[in-house]
């Protein structure tokens, strides 16, 4: 019994070690001519633009305070807009973007869209104060450092809306707050 366990365990090390360079060929297939930073950007944009676009949706439905759907409004026109800039870059690069959100993504969507009335308001403006703050950095980031030309411009392009998204995330958040 126990060399029969040995056994398959050695088994599937080694077929780990006969697909690893097949999935790195798909890693290195999925991201085009773009560098594994610049296509991690990429991709992380584009999923980031695809949530607030999702959130924005669900804004503009369950929002109770107008700053709520206003903002809601904004979101899914400007990153709906960005997400088409994005896909274009990547099919000019031959990278390929995730088919669907990833699982913490997914679960912040369904988180709020458990959260009802003022809640919702709040929960929402929080989470788009927090998201665009991290948006910016990462677009900052990615103005300085990324390698890819077009990709580059994008972010640096991108990167004074963004900033306008999370002033006027704070705003609604202060409004969302102060409301009785």
């Amino acid at each position: 019994m126990k060399i029969r366990k040995q056994m398959i365990i050695a088994a599937a090390a080694g077929l780990g070690l006969l697909l690893a360079p097949a999935m790195a060929l798909a890693a290195d297939e999925e991201r085009g001519q773009l560098s594994r930073g610049d296509y991690k950007f990429l991709k992380d944009a584009a999923q980031a633009n695809e949530t607030e676009v999702q959130l924005g949706e669900l804004a503009k439905q369950k929002g109770m305070n107008q700053s709520v759907k206003t903002f809601g409004e904004k979101m899914v026109t400007d990153h709906s807009k960005a997400n088409e800039e994005l896909k274009a870059i990547a099919s000019q690069k031959g990278a390929t973007l995730p088919a669907k959100l990833s699982h913490g993504e997914r679960s912040d969507i369904e988180q709020l869209q458990k959260a009802t009335g003022k809640d919702f308001d709040q929960d929402f403006a929080s989470r788009m104060v927090k998201d665009h703050k991290k948006d910016v950095k990462d677009f900052e980031d990615a103005a300085k450092d990324l390698k890819d030309p077009e990709l580059k411009a994008f972010a640096s392009k991108t990167l004074p809306t963004l900033q306008e998204h999370l002033r006027m995330a704070q705003e609604m958040e202060t409004a969302v707050k102060n409301e009785k």
